[in-house]
């Protein structure tokens, strides 16, 4: 019996493990895994719970809300933009009042060179007509039709405006450079100016009026023959042009007496 008792005592919990297996084993077959399946379920369904994500209609919901809150981000914009530019245009003189117009056409490939705006002749625009920004000058009107103005850019490689240097009265011609810089090449070889000044149309320009902004000097190369030349950031945002202001053609005599009524008043 003692001989028994130890063998028993050496060898049973072998024999239980192992009868343990064999009828998993015998379960697993006769049910094909069901009972695991569930018993494993039953165990990890809280689990899962606790870290599953949103449901499809709480994703729904979600997306809806976020495409609420961009569009009201956006009219939000849109409005401060409009009401910037009609406090704009409220300001000027009657003489020279300007017509809103928005940018709705812009190709990949001419990006520096013109724009589309959504007025034409039926607003009252004209070709030669002065596009202008936050910052100052845009360009030029080229064409029209109807309803849709094409505006050349500053920027672009044709475009040429004459300019002059606001603090020393320095001239030169301002050529587009595809980019929201451009070069201004001077008249003198050795210019009276520095990184940092302010330039504006001249009164030589032939295609606008003298005084308007254009940009501010961000380098100078007083080496370059036959003459100096400037490169100069352009104030006016022609990256991203989004509503703009078309004025009619003043002659910078016309220019100089709406000024002086103006003052005087």
């Amino acid at each position: 019996m003692v001989t028994v008792r130890r063998w028993w005592d050496n060898k049973g919990l072998q024999i239980g493990v192992l009868a343990l297996i064999a009828g998993s084993a015998w379960i697993l077959r006769q049910t094909q895994g069901e009972l695991i399946l569930e018993t494993y379920y039953t165990i990890t369904r809280p689990l899962q719970m606790l870290q599953s994500g949103p449901t499809p209609e709480e994703r729904l919901r979600d997306a809806r809300i976020l495409e609420l809150q961009t569009r009201i981000v956006d009219l939000e914009s849109e409005k401060k933009k409009l009401q910037n530019l009609l406090s704009y245009v409220e300001k000027e003189p009657l003489a020279s009042k300007p017509i809103p117009a928005r940018v709705v056409g812009r190709s990949a490939d001419q990006w520096w060179q013109q724009v589309t705006l959504n007025r034409g002749t039926n607003s009252g625009i004209q070709e030669g007509y002065i596009v202008k920004a936050d910052g100052g000058l845009v360009g030029l009107v080229e064409s029209v039709t109807p309803n849709t103005s094409r505006v050349l850019l500053i920027s672009d490689l044709k475009s040429q405006v004459g300019v002059t240097i606001s603090r020393t009265s320095a001239k030169g011609v301002l050529r587009g450079d595809f980019s929201a810089e451009a070069v201004l090449e001077f008249y003198e070889k050795v210019p009276n100016a520095k990184v940092g000044d302010l330039v504006s149309t001249s009164a030589y320009s032939k295609k606008f009026p003298s005084g308007l902004a254009v940009g501010r000097i961000k380098s100078l190369n007083l080496k370059k023959l036959p003459a100096s030349v400037a490169k100069v950031e352009l104030f006016p945002p022609i990256r991203f042009l989004d509503w703009v202001a078309v004025y009619p053609k003043l002659e910078n005599q016309d220019l100089e007496t709406e000024k002086s009524v103006q003052k005087s008043k």
